[in-house]
């Protein structure tokens, strides 16, 4: 079995010498558009759960340090952490609805709402919504 056999798009020559590889070639009409991932749209999905996996993650970790070193932290506000967490939690398992990303998106605004009631939720609501921006940008150039 020669090398080219193996390997569909060799980077080598039989001499040894580097092979040009075609980068970002626009597909032909009627062909969809390779992302080079077997199944792109499980690894967007996991994208996005893994998002907001670490969100709900951090905003329950993040309750006690603010609570420590932010001052005023009521139990309302530590419940609409908990609340936001959760439904990050549950928005993470249906990831598989075309829905789920929207409400993603609505999650991240109520969390910069959150900082209504503590300025440092502002501060992780901007932070994971640039993140979800990013995840939703990464899904559009995936999946187009």
């Amino acid at each position: 079995m020669t090398s080219s056999e193996r390997d569909p798009h060799p980077t080598e020559d039989p001499t040894g010498a580097p092979v040009e590889q075609p980068v970002g070639e626009e597909p032909t009409a009627g062909q969809p558009r390779r992302s080079g991932l077997r199944n792109p749209e499980r690894a967007v999905r996991g994208l996005g759960a893994g998002t907001l996996s670490l969100e709900a993650l951090v905003l329950l970790l993040a309750i006690q340090p603010i609570r420590v070193v932010g001052g005023d932290l009521g139990g309302a506000a530590i419940g609409a952490v908990v609340a936001l967490a959760v439904a990050a939690v549950v928005l993470a398992g249906m990831m598989r609805r075309q829905w789920a990303w929207n409400a993603g998106t609505v999650l991240q605004g109520l969390l910069l709402l959150g900082g209504l009631l503590h300025w440092s939720l502002l501060g992780l609501g901007i932070i994971f919504a640039l993140v979800w921006a990013y995840a939703l940008h990464v899904r559009r150039v995936i999946l187009g």
